[in-house]
């Protein structure tokens, strides 16, 4: 379609990059709004909420995406999360190394880049090696630890929801209606549940601006919507090397996120500098930030990727990586014997003090 636009000095590359500064942005102001994680969903002091939060947009990201499919305008068919050979192994450690890294940093990657142009310096570091930990797995040191897991997969017939009786739209009827009614009973204003919808529709939006608006047979761009792992990579190796390799979407996108969560932030003056406590909080944040870059590339994507985008393709592989986010998530969480609320020290135990934390 892109090509009927008739642009002659930008190609749709080019183009993508734009449009996912303007997505980036609106998701970032919209989730600094609602305060959007799906770690404090599931550990939280206010999992209620928040959880509520996120399923509502992942109801409006499901029924969207399932309505463009429905109308021919996208489709997932060769999406590496349609691969018919699972990797399971990959899948599964990945998720629940992600799962437990963000416990450990007390923030989805999605919360933490909202935190960053928030003024939290404790994000900013954990988001800086996450980066480098994702880049290491994509195609650096780590790689043959993606490889050798990567490589024990399992054939599977049905790779979606899509292809069990009832076919897409009835599926996707039904985690919205199921999202939706756990989101009714949150506690939520009106308003925030409306942000959050409003953050849901990003996800269709975006895959149909890749898949459709952008698309051009001589200048291809890939099928993408929100997600943060790949981003990051790309975004770190754009950095240190643009004179070198073009921006590309996941450029874009965490560009605009930033800019978003730091408009929001100071609008609504929830701007503070921030930074670490102490050594030993230095040190479990780097650790979780170690994890969360490995186990996102792992697992396939992260909350955002593999979740509120990846939920909404209907993929088995995509319910798995969160399945195992979640599962690493509340282990290390019970494992810790605490929620790791304010109120705690950390791993466990009173404090006089309240720990400095760069979530919630």
């Amino acid at each position: 379609m892109y090509e009927s636009f008739g642009f002659e000095t930008l190609t749709a590359p080019q183009a993508a990059v734009f449009f996912a500064l303007a997505l980036g942005a609106v998701f970032g102001f919209l989730a600094e709004r609602t305060k959007f994680c799906f770690r404090r969903g599931l550990v939280g002091d206010d999992r209620r909420q928040a959880m509520g939060v996120w399923l509502t947009a992942l109801a409006v990201a499901v029924l969207g995406t399932q309505a463009a499919v429905a109308f021919e305008v996208i489709s997932f068919d060769d999406h590496r999360f349609m691969a018919t050979d699972l990797p399971v192994l990959a899948i599964v450690v990945g998720g629940l190394l992600f799962g437990a890294g963000m416990v450990l940093t007390r923030g989805c990657v999605s919360r933490l880049t909202v935190l960053t142009a928030s003024g939290n310096l404790r994000a900013l570091t954990v988001l800086l090696i996450f980066a480098i930990a994702a880049h290491a797995t994509l195609k650096g040191v780590l790689a043959p630890l993606r490889t050798t897991l990567g490589a024990v997969t399992v054939p599977v017939d049905t790779v979606s929801l899509d292809a069990l009786p009832g076919g897409g739209l009835v599926w996707a009827a039904i985690i919205a209606v199921a999202a939706l009614v756990v989101a009714a009973r949150s506690g939520n204003r009106l308003t925030v549940l409306a942000g959050a919808a409003l953050l849901g529709a990003l996800v269709p939006l975006g895959w149909v601006g890749t898949g459709f608006v952008l698309y051009d047979d001589f200048d291809p761009v890939a099928l993408e919507s929100l997600s943060f792992t790949a981003p990051y990579a790309d975004t770190l190796f754009w950095t240190v090397a643009s004179t070198s390799i073009p921006a590309n979407f996941g450029v874009g996108l965490i560009g605009g996120v930033l800019a978003g969560a730091l408009v929001a932030s100071v609008l609504f003056r929830s701007f503070r500098w921030q930074s670490f406590a102490t050594p030993s909080e230095t040190g479990r944040y780097a650790t979780g930030a170690v994890m969360m870059g490995t186990g996102g590339v792992l697992a396939g994507g992260c909350t955002v990727g593999a979740g509120l985008a990846g939920i909404p393709t209907l993929s088995i592989a995509a319910l798995l990586a969160i399945g195992s986010i979640a599962a690493g998530a509340l282990l290390l969480n019970a494992a810790l014997g605490r929620s790791l609320s304010p109120s705690r020290g950390e791993f466990g135990g009173s404090s006089a003090k309240q720990s400095a934390l760069p979530a919630e």
